[in-house]
């Protein structure tokens, strides 16, 4: 039998609309803990039992649940007032087009998603200067994977920013400055990562990876070689992994390296005025992360947000 306004609403049409793990999805597949793309960590709705009535308030509980991720995702749903006992029920075509919506919102990270805040997830400086290789790496760990998917399929972020430490006394610094520059903010999401700056000499583009793109290795987001004379050899890049698969991950991991092949003149008195000091020493190199995480100001039950971050290594040659 078509399910048309009037009619009576089987069980199993309406258990498809809360639970149904395959497509057509269904509310507690997109909303709740979820798997892989999909998963918002939200609280289940509960079926009905074969043969059992469909009450008012379980209608009402699944439309206050659906407009609630709508406003998160920023999604425009079928207009729906409250329903009470014996009135008509709506279609079926409305209530499956408006979930199909906002499991594709959820299944892209959200990207229309604006109740976003952020905060400090940590920054590590190199202790000096050098003349090889700066590596940092730096991890930020969720309470659970649930709440890690979604961090991300909500519509959050990790922010990293590479920089220098102290004062430009010299091209070399300058190079590296820029390079960190042109990066900008580098947003991890949960299907691609983006880039806030422009400029140098792009090496490897791995922005098409966001948090499920990863693995247990590094994957390269973003690499920048210099376009500055004389240091063309030069490069900054930064790259991600995860402590597991995507399914059960809990702790992504970030890594910039900066590189240093190209050599300055060694200046030796008397002519040393107005010359660096070390002209071959690049300068201390930093990276800042940043969650921008869900909030729950349009809708979310609560915050999603990391629980700790740490630094792995830090280290310079």
């Amino acid at each position: 039998m078509a399910y048309t306004a009037g009619d009576t609403i089987l069980d199993d049409e309406y258990n498809t609309f809360v639970n149904s793990s395959s497509d057509p999805y269904g509310y507690n597949h997109f909303a709740g803990p979820g798997s892989g793309v999909y998963g918002l960590n939200q609280s289940t709705i509960s079926t009905v039992s074969a043969g059992g009535t469909i009450q008012a308030s379980q209608w009402n509980t699944l439309f206050t649940s659906i407009d609630n991720i709508a406003n998160h995702t920023n999604d425009t749903m079928t207009s729906r007032a409250a329903v009470s006992a014996g009135d008509a029920i709506a279609i079926k075509s409305a209530v499956a087009a408006d979930l199909a919506t906002l499991a594709a919102s959820v299944a892209a990270g959200c990207p229309n998603a604006t109740a976003i805040s952020t905060a400090a997830a940590g920054a590590s400086t190199n202790s000096g200067t050098w003349n090889s290789t700066s590596t940092i790496e730096r991890s930020v760990t969720f309470a659970d994977n649930a709440t890690m998917r979604a961090f991300f399929n909500g519509g959050g972020y990790i922010r990293c920013v590479a920089s220098t430490s102290g004062s430009v006394d010299g091209d070399k610094d300058t190079v590296f400055s820029q390079l960190g520059s042109a990066i900008g903010n580098l947003d991890i999401k949960a299907q691609s990562t983006t880039r806030s700056g422009s400029g140098e000499t792009l090496t490897t583009n791995g922005l098409g990876n966001g948090f499920h793109d990863l693995g247990t290795g590094y994957t390269v987001l973003l690499k920048l070689t210099s376009d500055n004379g004389g240091y063309t050899s030069n490069t900054l890049e930064i790259s991600a992994k995860l402590n597991a698969a995507v399914s059960s991950a809990t702790v992504i991991t970030i890594k910039s390296v900066a590189s240093d092949p190209a050599d300055d003149t060694t200046y030796t008195s008397p002519n040393t005025s107005g010359v660096p000091a070390n002209p071959n020493e690049a300068p201390a190199m930093v990276l800042t992360l940043t969650e921008g995480y869900p909030n729950d100001s349009e809708g979310l039950a609560a915050d999603i947000r990391a629980s700790s971050n740490a630094e792995v290594s830090n280290s310079q040659s």
